[in-house]
């Protein structure tokens, strides 16, 4: 029962942040953001679709190297729905300004730095990596697994290339954001401080 349950959560909660990435691109296109921004979202979109659908396939002959315990299974229920709300939350908070390029800002971007920025300087990257994060542990840590190493690597090609555009276009304001906002896991520079 509980796999089931784990399986219908984690699909609800990446299906909620589907949505919101479509609805804002759609918005964004309507709303006259740059061209291609709108179908370079859509495009990867798709491919996270076809990878669940993929993963769905193997699902079965995955589940039998899962390891099921409670004890992983919790945190990872907990880590997903506090995760999915901290993407979405960092993704509506930049609003107009999100581009599916990391290399491409909108007109008239704004460098922010409150709310889930204040936190992490790619709070939406912090995000979907807690959600895969808790998506493993969740649904028995070794079923989906793959998809962590594949999201881990996406994003740490993306995070230098947005770290530069951000360094150039704002250069004083992003290095004093730089010095006092993590890159992606709050609280981190805490620990190093402490050892």
């Amino acid at each position: 029962m509980m796999g089931r349950m784990a399986e219908a959560v984690t699909w609800i909660c990446w299906g909620v942040v589907l949505v919101v990435w479509i609805a804002g691109a759609l918005v964004g296109e309507r709303t006259g953001q740059r061209q291609g921004s709108a179908n370079g979202a859509l495009w990867r979109i798709g491919a996270v679709v076809l990878a669940g659908a993929l993963y769905r396939a193997a699902r079965h002959d995955l589940h039998k190297v899962a390891d099921h315990s409670w004890w992983i299974e919790i945190p990872g229920l907990v880590l997903l729905v506090a995760s999915t709300a901290f993407t979405i939350w960092a993704r509506v908070r930049l609003g107009r300004m999100w581009s599916a390029s990391p290399g491409t800002l909108q007109e008239s971007h704004e460098l922010r730095t409150d709310g889930p920025y204040a936190v992490t300087r790619h709070p939406i990257y912090t995000g979907l990596l807690g959600m895969l994060l808790g998506s493993v542990l969740l649904n028995g840590l070794g079923v989906s697994l793959v998809f962590l190493v594949i999201g881990a690597v996406v994003i740490a090609t993306r995070i230098p290339v947005e770290e530069r555009l951000m360094s150039k276009t704002f250069p004083e304001q992003y290095a004093r954001y730089r010095r006092r906002t993590p890159r992606i896991v709050p609280g981190l520079r805490l620990l190093r401080r402490s050892s």
